[in-house]
């Protein structure tokens, strides 16, 4: 795996979490059944964490490129970024004729970065269709269990730090 795949990735993924942290909040706040409410620092805090997860993930698998568990990890969140940026974001946009925060980044970096990474592999011999399904199902199921969890743990921790 080529260093500068995985910069690409984390350059895709950071951007498009900034977009989400800036203004997915406050949207939120008017999203009616597609986001429940949510706080700017409960929300800060899980992209944090996710977003550091992503980055353990592909350099994970770049220094450990013979380790299957890192490869599906970091397939599974090229795979899963990907299925992201059409739901909930694109879907989301269309259904509510409002852009949804985190369309633009994934529609101009997650897709075609995660998407050339992806082929690149494919060229390599690298990864199977098998494999990349799969670990993007269980790493996307994986994330959405997540991120109920982070956005509790994110308003405890910010609620105990509120009150000293």
């Amino acid at each position: 795996m080529d260093y500068y795949l995985v910069v690409f990735f984390c350059f895709a993924i950071t951007l498009h979490n900034i977009e989400e942290a800036v203004w997915l909040p406050k949207w939120s706040q008017k999203s009616s059944g597609f986001h429940k409410p949510v706080a700017s620092s409960e929300f800060h805090f899980a992209v944090i964490v996710i977003t550091i997860l992503a980055y353990l993930s592909a350099f994970s698998y770049l220094y450990m490129p013979e380790s299957v568990f890192a490869k599906w990890i970091f397939i599974g969140f090229l795979g899963s970024m990907i299925l992201n940026t059409i739901f909930p974001h694109l879907i989301a946009t269309i259904l509510m004729k409002k852009y949804a925060p985190g369309l633009l980044t994934g529609l101009l970096l997650n897709i075609p970065i995660n998407s050339f990474v992806i082929y690149q592999m494919f060229l390599h011999h690298l990864i199977i269709w098998r494999e990349l399904i799969i670990s993007t199902v269980l790493v996307g199921i994986i994330l959405i269990s997540l991120i109920p969890v982070l956005f509790k743990v994110g308003g405890k921790i910010t609620s105990s730090l509120s009150s000293f």
